[in-house]
C-alpha cells in the first residue's frame, strides 16, 4: 500500500509543478489555493509512504514521479520541446525510479 501512496504523492508532485505555472505571485487565489492542496497532498502521501519505504527510495521516486510527469504535461500540455535527447533521459530516469523500486 505504501508504494500506491508514493505513486498518487508523485502525481499530485506533477499537480503542485503544474498549478504553480499559474499562481500568478500567489496573486491568483484559485490556482493559489490549488498549488497549496496539491503540496499539502503530495507531501502527506510521501510521509505516509516513507514509514514503511526508506525515505531515500521513497524521495527519489517520488520526485522522479514529479519530474517525469512534469517533463510530459509541459510537452503535452504547453508546448515545450520534445528532443529524442529529453525523451531519452526521461526514459533514464523512469528506468533509474523502477531499479530503486526492485531493491528496496
Amino acid at each position: 500500500m505504501a508504494w500506491l501512496w508514493l505513486i498518487i504523492g508523485g502525481l499530485f508532485e506533477v499537480g503542485f509543478t503544474t498549478t504553480l505555472r499559474f499562481v500568478d505571485g500567489f496573486r491568483n487565489v484559485p490556482w493559489t489555493i490549488a498549488f497549496l492542496v496539491s503540496v499539502g497532498i503530495s507531501m502527506a502521501l510521501l510521509e505516509l509512504a516513507s514509514r514503511s519505504i526508506p525515505m531515500g527510495t521513497a524521495y527519489a521516486v517520488w520526485g522522479g514521479i514529479g519530474a517525469v510527469g512534469t517533463v510530459l504535461v509541459g510537452i503535452l500540455f504547453f508546448n515545450e520541446p520534445a528532443a529524442l535527447v529529453r525523451i531519452l533521459l526521461i526514459f533514464a530516469i523512469v528506468a533509474a525510479i523502477a531499479g530503486l523500486k526492485l531493491t528496496a
